[in-house]
């Protein structure tokens, strides 16, 4: 059984990998290029892979941790929300399946933040990484769930959905690379990538509400 496991963390490991090297890839890379598009298919498919072996592993005997099982859960919202955003431009509005994804991980967020009080009374270590990432959650959520009404009227709200989403998974995986793979395991360190990366997301962000125009795709972009 403990073999099997190994096995899996291996695999965890080099989709993991693979999503963060491909993730950094989308970043310098022409922003709705071609080879943007791909590194994003590659990222996108590798880290919802390896998150979803990680909720396994996470429930397994011996290697049981609810967070990690939780923080799995949140990054496989920011990947599928962040392509989810993609399609409103063509939809002209939010479907089902949006709010389905929004709404299960706002009561996901709302349920780690109240264990993260709980934990904080209680003097159990880590408790502040849940408040944190459960109140993190849920301005995403809530955040998705004000872009469903107004991204018709906000210019290039789609894309800055789309790209505060992705990003967020990006760092999630740079973060994952410093904890797991680097061993790194001080409590900051799950704190600095998710600082440095919201500048990075607010940078682009006011970048494209400043543009004249409304950003858009070539149609061999697509």
């Amino acid at each position: 059984m403990e073999q099997t496991i190994k096995t899996l963390i291996y695999i965890h490991a080099f989709f993991g990998g693979l999503g963060l090297i491909t993730g950094i890839i989308s970043i310098f890379v022409k922003k709705g290029g071609l080879n943007h598009k791909k590194a994003g298919k590659i990222f996108s498919y590798s880290i919802i892979i390896s998150s979803l072996i990680s909720l396994f592993v996470a429930r397994l005997p011996n290697h049981k941790n609810l967070f990690l099982f939780l923080i799995g859960i949140f990054t496989i919202y920011l990947v599928l929300a962040g392509n989810r955003a993609l399609t409103l431009r063509s939809k002209n509005k939010a479907d089902w399946k949006d709010k389905v994804i929004s709404g299960s991980m706002l009561i996901i967020s709302t349920g780690m933040v109240l264990l993260g009080i709980y934990g904080l009374f209680q003097q159990i270590d880590n408790s502040v990484l849940y408040l944190f990432f459960g109140a993190f959650g849920a301005f995403l959520t809530l955040k998705d769930f004000h872009t469903f009404k107004i991204f018709t009227q906000k210019k290039n709200a789609w894309l800055i959905n789309h790209l505060g989403r992705m990003n967020g998974a990006l760092i999630a995986s740079i973060t994952a690379f410093f904890v797991a793979g680097l061993n790194i395991q001080t409590i900051f360190i799950w704190f600095i990538p998710t600082i440095l990366g919201t500048f990075y997301i607010i940078f682009w962000t006011k970048k494209l509400t400043s543009k004249t125009k409304p950003f858009q795709l070539k149609n061999e972009e697509l």
